[in-house]
């Protein structure tokens, strides 16, 4: 297994409006899309102006090729939110008991 994660920082109030576009806009794309398994949203209870999304997909090349043909176009329907570019990197999960991967075991 493989993940995204995407570090936003939305511009000062706007949070919450980009937590929500993420859940009722991007959300609805990403299961759509080959081998993807989950997203988790995360907003910071002590820097309100910090999110981080983790998608969790089934390989590395199923994340790549949504990078590829999906994401500028979110990109482009969450920018007029953000404050900076968002920060991606990927990572190859180790564990997972959500995903019941165990230690050294992900595929």
């Amino acid at each position: 297994m493989f993940t995204r994660t995407v570090e936003v920082t939305p511009k000062s109030g706007k949070a919450r409006e980009l937590a929500s576009t993420i859940n009722e806009k991007v959300l609805p794309i990403l299961k759509k899309q080959a081998g993807f398994v989950d997203e988790t949203l995360l907003v910071s209870d002590t820097e309100p102006n910090q999110i981080l999304a983790l998608s969790f997909w089934n390989s590395k090349e199923d994340a790549e090729r949504y990078q590829r043909e999906q994401y500028p176009a979110i990109h482009e329907m969450v920018r007029h939110l953000l404050e900076a570019e968002p920060v991606i990197r990927t990572f190859n999960v180790d564990s997972s008991t959500t995903h019941r991967i165990a230690a050294g075991k992900a595929a």
